[in-house]
């Protein structure tokens, strides 16, 4: 009796233990098919081969992406790692990492390399009809080592490293993010026209070396965006920095603007679909209001090298094409009918000349404005939208 009751636990335990290991299991094709219900607007889909599961790893053999459309294309990703990957709660997945294979492409006397290209902490929604974050497909970490571009056996184009980082709230009401793109280097040296080539020798951009930083945050409940820096950085150049904050830009109206663009690409060739569907997306568009924004160029020494080019092309000093410039900006801002801001506009503009060092563009108004009441005044009145958004304009401060 002992015997048979013992085999009797034996084989109860093995049934139950192979049928809690198939309802464990990771379902592979379900991952991708939330993956692709979860990607953008939909303009693009990834489809695989196969699907294999080891353990907590996902593999897409034969990856390929293809954007959706009336000009539709695909890119073939190749091998696909997905490592740790969990199922949550609602049929969601979270995966601590994805590897995408190198890239070596060539093509005639041209190819491009790029390494070390994965993506960490990803978040796959089980469903998409929520109205927070976790409705999203999000990551922590997205990054790309070194890429190299070389034609005829030249380096052209390289970088050393590109990241972005993704920052939920524990609430899940807000987010904030952040990339950074170093080692820019381009060669333009082999330039083969020969008024380009004069223009890069003169401005002295035979090499270009910079970075390329952003970083900001969203909040659900108001649908605020504010990108506090977004700044090209490049030695001999200068720095340019765009910052700026709008509202409304909520989930809802995410979803909204998200399903207008798969009816557009839906109906690629309905031509009046497509504007149907570009007039619903304007209109949609009109809910967001603009907080502030600002416009920022510090000087690297390009000013004055490009006042003396384009002196030299008039046949001219620098000194003189700077103020045939300083005499040009106030007609030109007449034309825009801007009123008295257009002083403001030329004031700054003629400090900036005679010493290149910043020039800073900013509105901020009051209190938000409305996107349509901007377009109405940009119409209608467009020397009253200097007031309407609070614009000034200074140079070196």
């Amino acid at each position: 009796m002992t015997t048979s009751r013992a085999t009797t636990l034996f084989l109860a335990g093995t049934f139950l233990t192979s049928l809690s290991g198939h309802a464990w299991a990771l379902d592979g094709q379900d991952l991708l098919k939330k993956i692709n219900a979860a990607y953008a607007a939909g303009s693009a889909t990834i489809s695989a081969e196969s699907v294999e599961v080891t353990g907590s790893d996902v593999l897409l053999k034969g990856a390929k992406f293809t954007t959706l459309g009336e000009n539709q294309s695909s890119v073939k990703l190749g091998d696909l790692t997905l490592k740790n990957v969990s199922e949550e709660d609602g049929g969601a997945y979270s995966i601590e990492r994805i590897d995408f294979p190198p890239v070596n492409f060539t093509e005639e006397k041209s190819s491009v390399t790029v390494e070390d290209l994965y993506l960490a902490g990803v978040w796959v929604p089980g469903s998409t009809e929520g109205n927070d974050l976790s409705s999203m497909m999000l990551y922590e970490e997205a990054h790309s080592g070194p890429v190299k571009v070389v034609v005829d056996g030249k380096e052209v184009f390289s970088m050393a490293e590109a990241s972005g980082t993704l920052d939920v709230a524990e609430d899940e009401e807000s987010m904030s993010f952040e990339a950074d793109i170093s080692g820019i280097k381009a060669d333009l040296a082999s330039v083969e026209d020969a008024k380009s080539k004069e223009a890069i020798e003169a401005l002295n951009l035979k090499t270009i070396d910079g970075e390329v930083t952003m970083k900001g945050s969203w909040e659900l409940a108001t649908g605020t965006i504010k990108v506090e820096e977004y700044a090209f950085d490049f030695a001999n150049v200068g720095m340019l920095n765009f910052a700026f904050s709008v509202s409304g830009y909520t989930m809802d109206l995410v979803k909204q603007l998200q399903e207008t663009a798969r009816t557009m690409q839906s109906q690629p060739k309905n031509e009046q679909a497509q504007q149907a569907a570009g007039l619903a997306m304007l209109g949609l568009m009109q809910q967001m209001s603009f907080n502030n924004a600002e416009i920022r160029f510090e000087d690297d020494g390009i000013t004055s090298r490009g006042l003396e080019y384009a002196g030299k092309q008039q046949g001219t000093s620098g000194a003189d094409m700077a103020q045939m410039v300083k005499a040009m900006v106030p007609i030109m801002l007449g034309q825009a009918n801007l009123g008295a801001f257009a002083n403001e506009v030329s004031a700054a503009v003629n400090t900036y000349i005679d010493d290149p060092n910043s020039l800073t563009i900013s509105a901020t108004p009051e209190k938000p404005v409305p996107f349509p009441m901007i377009m109405g005044a940009a119409m209608g009145a467009p020397d009253t939208l200097p007031k309407v958004l609070g614009a000034k304009v200074t140079a070196n401060d």
